[in-house]
């Protein structure tokens, strides 16, 4: 199976995430896309995270319907920090009858040579890119391993969703409604 890997904070889900997913899921040659919540992203700043487990719960709570996407934990039992290469071979190792692939922004592009051992992962993985606003000539775009896709571009973004749940502003239609219950229910971001 082909498996393609979407990982991500997710702090919140939100429906860009999804529509991305679901692109990646329906119309890539992609048979599942797996949501790996990452605890925390080397290359961001931790202040703004909330737990891990939270994060988890809110994507199984907005996938829960979804068809050809599910929510991996793998990250969460990796030692920390995590990097993609050591999940993508752990992974490899744990599960050898899948293909699996990145799902990436092209903005991640830009930072690619930061990540750890990114040769390997250019060498022995594809990576699914979808555009980003003003990222369209980044590094690695015409790399062999890579391709563009043709995902809704999308400027959402979970920071928008955060800052305006701390100000108190109406978020319905960004955020699944589930996912929204649960952060009103445990009062997150505010």
């Amino acid at each position: 199976m082909k498996i393609g890997l979407f990982f991500g904070s997710f702090n919140p889900i939100h429906i860009g995430h999804l529509i991305i997913a679901n692109y990646m899921a329906n119309h890539t040659e992609l048979d599942q896309v797996w949501l790996v919540v990452s605890p925390h992203n080397p290359l961001k700043e931790k202040s703004d995270l909330i737990n891990m487990y939270d994060r988890l719960e809110m994507c199984k709570l907005a996938v829960e319907n979804a068809e050809g996407i599910r929510v991996s934990d793998i990250e969460l039992k990796l030692p920390q920090p995590s990097y993609t290469i050591d999940t993508l071979i752990h992974l490899h190792e744990k599960y050898p009858e899948h293909d699996f692939s990145l799902i990436m922004g092209s903005d991640n592009l830009v930072s690619f040579k930061k990540w750890k051992n990114y040769e390997l992962i250019l060498r022995d993985y594809h990576i699914h890119v979808y555009p980003r606003p003003e990222f369209e000539n980044a590094d690695f775009i015409n790399h062999p391993s890579v391709t563009l896709t043709q995902t809704p571009l999308m400027e959402l973004s979970a920071t928008f969703i955060r800052k305006s749940i701390k100000e108190k502003k109406n978020v319905q239609f960004f955020v699944p409604d589930t996912v929204l219950n649960f952060i009103e229910s445990k009062n997150l971001y505010s």
